[in-house]
């Protein structure tokens, strides 16, 4: 169901495969020109290479692998300005970062992690598995298991960070860390959990509908290179 009145312009971003630094980066990019209103609201849609992040909470001992190992396994870390404790990216994910105006939307902090946790919910929902939510943690999971990690920054009234819902990635990875610093759950996947599961694009593809329903948003594709570009147009011409 639509949680906004009016439909609004926005861009859809798909970056494929790529490396954690670049795409943090490019938040930070656009962050800036979304706060100056040079553009409008933006959707990354990305899966990354082998990462542990940790947020502005992590405990360290949550990472349970040596450096040596996690070099060896080619998993890097990164400590990160999102809320939250550790967690773990990789291919198999479809790893989404909204750079939303908060006060466009009308929603607070909270209210916004409620949406995003709602905006998962119905893709992992249209798959035929129910979800359900934790009191004590913020995310969306499958019976005791999280199925996708959420942690967000709001800077000046601009989100990053965003999600990272499991399709088929390696679960193995999830044995380097406690996730989120939660011992009494699991890890799970749309693999996992369905007979036939869907392909990284059909969840991506489903993903970027469930957000345009229920943030209002006519998505319009662009690449990251053109989006940067017509920031700095309208830049210049502000200038």
């Amino acid at each position: 169901m639509r949680t906004d009145r009016l439909t609004r312009h926005a861009w859809l971003v798909v970056l494929g495969r790529a490396p954690y630094d670049a795409v943090h980066n490019l938040q930070l990019e656009l962050v800036e020109l979304r706060r100056r209103d040079l553009i409008d609201d933006v959707l990354i849609l990305v899966e990354h290479e082998p990462v542990i992040t940790c947020g502005r909470r992590a405990e360290r001992s949550n990472i349970l692998a040596s450096d040596e190992r996690l070099c060896e396994l080619g998993v890097a870390v990164r400590e990160v300005e999102r809320g939250g404790d550790v967690t773990y990216h990789g291919p198999g994910q479809v790893v989404g970062y909204p750079i939303v105006r908060l006060r466009d939307h009308l929603a607070g902090a909270s209210d916004y992690m409620h949406r995003l946790e709602d905006t998962v919910a119905a893709v992992v929902e249209s798959y035929g598995l129910a979800t359900c939510r934790r009191k004590d943690a913020i995310g969306v999971w499958v019976g005791d298991n999280k199925i996708c990690a959420l942690g967000v920054r709001v800077r000046r009234g601009i989100t990053f960070h965003g999600l990272a819902l499991n399709v088929d990635p390696d679960v193995t990875h999830w044995g380097l860390i406690i996730p989120c610093g939660i011992r009494d759950g699991g890890v799970t996947s749309l693999a996992a959990e369905l007979s036939d599961p869907p392909t990284l694009r059909e969840v991506r593809n489903r993903l970027a509908t469930q957000f345009a329903e229920r943030f209002g948003w006519d998505l319009e594709p662009t690449t990251a290179e053109d989006l940067l570009r017509l920031g700095q147009n309208a830049a210049d011409q502000e200038a």
